[in-house]
């Protein structure tokens, strides 16, 4: 750091489990953290979704200097191999980490950082600008303030800014006036909001792990009020990456969540629109007071779901931006993520449980101390899990250290899904096997490297016979741009 800023603290936006990963680095490497929490309470993403259990046990959902914080005040560890739900994460590891002497007074809840810059300067001005503190334009409750920064840890996710139903990016048309009936994310299901869906026509839309635990839940309703009727839309007509790698994947209860979808499906509670692009919503013509959603996905005639009560979308997640207009930042141009991960979780491209590992290199913009850790460090991209957070913002808080060598030794070891790109039609089993033949392989080759190699000669890629060779996470290196899994 320069010495006009050293004084500073480092801001951190976002106090939820990656904000407050990023706060105990901070701490245990001699710096003030500043940490700026737009809502009420900590990690409110977490907590709209409370209910939900992770498929992740507990060791792969706490950072290793947060616990290490912990321990030192006598706090017990939860079961490692257990698995909480969202709202355990809070009241068992985040509430008591955000309550530290170390960590509590630099906390400040109900402070929305609505723009960020430089001190005496806006974003066309270059000279002096890497010596310049930053400038933090914040909401708070008794009216907006500039609080300064000697770097910015921008940790806000992408949860409370859920994609919208239209296909093409945009509201679909009729989104905003049916509104009431529409929810994003995963509402309580089965809890709080069980009179909303209980002997209802649900329409669900998405295809990520949101997307089926919510199918789950419904089909659970429809087991205790059999009134309930669900219909679920997608845009892909592969199911094979939504019903997963089952017992293949090295996380059980991921695995599991695609067996239990495929029972719904198959028992026939579960009417299925694959390649559906939801383009409007109107009130249904032959059963006023419900509502129809159509498809128009380049066809001259449209399809619809009709006569639905209540619609849940899934559709993923998007970053604000609007907060970072005068930073100088490079983001991959479709993804809206830090460009450097951008080809290395392309979903276009990437198909596997492995991401090479990545640190503060890879997190860094042309805005010298500013970093997007987290979620919203993926952009659009939906396969962001929190220990990969953990990993970044270690590497941040050493970097901003100097501490070079160990930012530079980044290591993740991700839990693979145990699915790569194979084909599947709606109704068959999903693989259980690797994607290159024989047993699921435990290492990037799987699908990764040999993939590549394969289409190289002109083969299909996946599903080739001898594989010929082995590589581990941290080796595996994508063919640039292009490769599948990174």
């Amino acid at each position: 750091m320069n010495t006009q800023t050293r004084g500073l603290p480092v801001a951190i936006i976002g106090a939820g489990p990656v904000g407050l990963a990023a706060a105990a680095e901070l701490v245990q490497r001699g710096f003030t953290p500043l940490i700026l929490e737009a809502d009420h309470s900590i990690a409110a993403n977490l907590l709209s979704y409370h209910h939900v259990r992770l498929f992740s046990p507990w060791r792969y959902n706490m950072a290793h200097a947060a616990r290490k914080l912990l321990e030192e005040s006598g706090w017990q560890s939860p079961e490692p191999e257990a698995l909480p739900t969202a709202g355990e994460i809070i009241t068992a590891y985040l509430q008591p980490l955000a309550e530290l002497p170390s960590i509590a007074p630099h906390l400040h809840l109900d402070h929305r950082v609505v723009s960020i810059t430089r001190q005496g300067m806006d974003k066309l001005k270059t000279k002096g600008r890497e010596s310049a503190s930053f400038v933090l334009r914040v909401r708070t409750p008794d009216g907006e303030c500039d609080m300064l920064a000697q770097a910015v840890i921008d940790a806000a996710g992408t949860w409370s800014q859920p994609n919208p139903l239209g296909a093409n990016g945009l509201p679909a048309l009729g989104e905003a006036a049916m509104a009431a009936h529409i929810a994003y994310g995963m509402p309580d299901i089965l809890g709080a909001e069980r009179v909303r869906y209980a002997g209802k026509r649900v329409l669900v839309v998405g295809a990520g792990h949101s997307a089926v635990g919510n199918l789950i839940a419904l089909g659970e309703l429809t087991a205790q009020e059999p009134a309930t009727s669900i219909a679920w839309a997608l845009r892909g007509n592969d199911l094979s990456k939504v019903f997963g790698g089952g017992d293949a994947d090295q996380l059980p209860a991921r695995g599991q969540l695609g067996k239990r979808l495929r029972a719904l499906q198959q028992d026939g509670r579960l009417e299925v629109h694959p390649g559906f692009h939801v383009h409007s919503l109107q009130t249904s013509a032959v059963a006023p007071g419900k509502i129809r959603v159509t498809d128009n996905n380049g066809r001259d005639a449209h399809t619809a779901i009709d006569q639905l009560d209540e619609i849940i979308v899934a559709t993923g997640a998007r970053p604000d931006l609007s907060m970072t207009r005068e930073l100088r930042l490079q983001l991959d141009p479709w993804l809206e993520s830090a460009a450097a991960i951008g080809p290395l979780i392309d979903p276009n491209l990437h198909s596997c449980g492995t991401v090479r590992p990545h640190g503060h290199r890879e997190l860094a913009h042309p805005e010298p101390g500013y970093y997007t850790v987290g979620a919203k460090s993926y952009g659009r991209a939906p396969n962001f899990l929190m220990a990969t957070g953990y990993e970044q913002v270690r590497s941040v808080v050493a970097a901003l250290a100097n501490d070079m060598a160990a930012a530079d030794k980044v290591e993740l070891a991700l839990p693979e899904t145990g699915i790569c790109s194979v084909s599947s039609v709606l109704g068959t089993a999903p693989a259980t096997t690797g994607c290159c033949g024989g047993a699921a392989q435990k290492d990037a080759s799987a699908c990764c490297l040999l993939d590549e190699q394969e289409k190289d000669k002109g083969n299909s890629g996946c599903g080739c016979a001898k594989p010929t060779a082995t590589v581990t996470p941290a080796m595996a290196k994508p063919k640039e741009a292009t490769g599948c899994c990174g």
